[in-house]
């Protein structure tokens, strides 16, 4: 890595991320060449970009001011070069944020068709059940469910799914099964990514609204787990029905409540705000959008 370009993009990551070690990482350098390559793009500017310390790498003003220029430009220049081509080709690298569970059962198996289409296209999943910062992360696109938090996010909507309470046979014909929201305070509860930040949940049928207070006595920070702990016997945990499409057809799982009505869930692709989002990465939402089509779920 010697020209211009790639520093440039090299210092952006040092920049969000804060570290040589893992900006270099990124593009297969050691932490040493990175370093070498930022402190030759600073000699060439002629100013000190970044503070080094024991501890951090941390932007100067001057190098804050830098890459609020240069960053736009970059994203400019890979668009440029993309309508230039002309052929609909797609190169370089995509950076994809999503959880591991949604990556696992939905995403992965897209892939296939998608980096076909474009065999010049590298591509970086980063499974993750917590949220990725975008920017710090260097995350081209992120898939995401639920409300979005920032309404002045860059983002495609890719589908719905139905939210649904799912256990085991084995735990209702030990614990019984519910006949309506109440009857779920006698229940083992377990709180999964889906449901475990909700004080209560709320149920819906023929017009009436029913919320019911939420005390699980299992939680699980990862949503594939919270699916086993369901299918092993441990309780009533809450899901999209993209979930846990297989368990349903195995039968390990079943609907609790069926006939009571949850909240719906969007899931929608995200780009990073102040910056057009990469060819790649809206080609990968409009790839998925097509897969997801049908007003509730995904086609199976």
């Amino acid at each position: 890595m010697n020209d211009r370009f790639s520093a440039l993009k090299l210092f952006i990551r040092v920049a969000r991320t804060g570290s040589f070690s893992r900006a270099g990482r990124e593009f297969g350098l050691s932490q040493p060449s990175a370093s070498r390559i930022i402190a030759a793009l600073e000699r060439e500017i002629g100013a000190v970009l970044l503070t080094r310390t024991t501890r951090a790498v941390s932007l100067t003003e001057a190098g804050a001011d830098y890459l609020a220029r240069i960053e736009p430009i970059l994203a400019e220049l890979e668009e440029a070069d993309h309508a230039a081509r002309g052929t609909g080709e797609i190169r370089g690298l995509l950076r994809i944020g999503l959880s591991s569970s949604f990556a696992l059962r939905e995403v992965i198996p897209r892939l296939p068709a998608f980096m076909e289409q474009h065999p010049s296209l590298r591509v970086d999943l980063l499974m993750n059940d917590q949220q990725q910062d975008l920017v710090n992360d260097g995350v081209d696109v992120a898939l995401r469910f639920g409300a979005l938090k920032d309404s002045n996010a860059t983002a495609r909507r890719l589908g719905t799914t139905c939210r649904a309470l799912v256990a085991s046979p084995a735990y209702l014909a030990k614990a019984g099964m519910p006949r309506a929201p109440a009857d779920l305070a006698e229940h083992s509860l377990i709180l999964g990514p889906a449901g475990a930040s909700a004080n209560s949940w709320t149920f819906r049928r023929d017009g009436q609204t029913v919320s019911v207070r939420v005390e699980g006595r299992l939680m699980i920070s990862v949503h594939e787990g919270a699916i086993a702990a369901a299918a092993a016997g441990l309780g009533i945990a809450l899901t999209g029905q993209w979930g846990c499409l297989s368990e349903f057809k195995s039968g390990a799982l079943v609907r609790v409540l069926p006939d009571w009505q949850m909240d719906s869930a969007e899931v929608h692709a995200i780009f990073p705000a102040g910056r057009a989002a990469k060819p790649s990465a809206r080609a990968f939402a409009e790839h998925l959008a097509l897969e997801f089509r049908g007003p509730e779920q995904p086609r199976r």
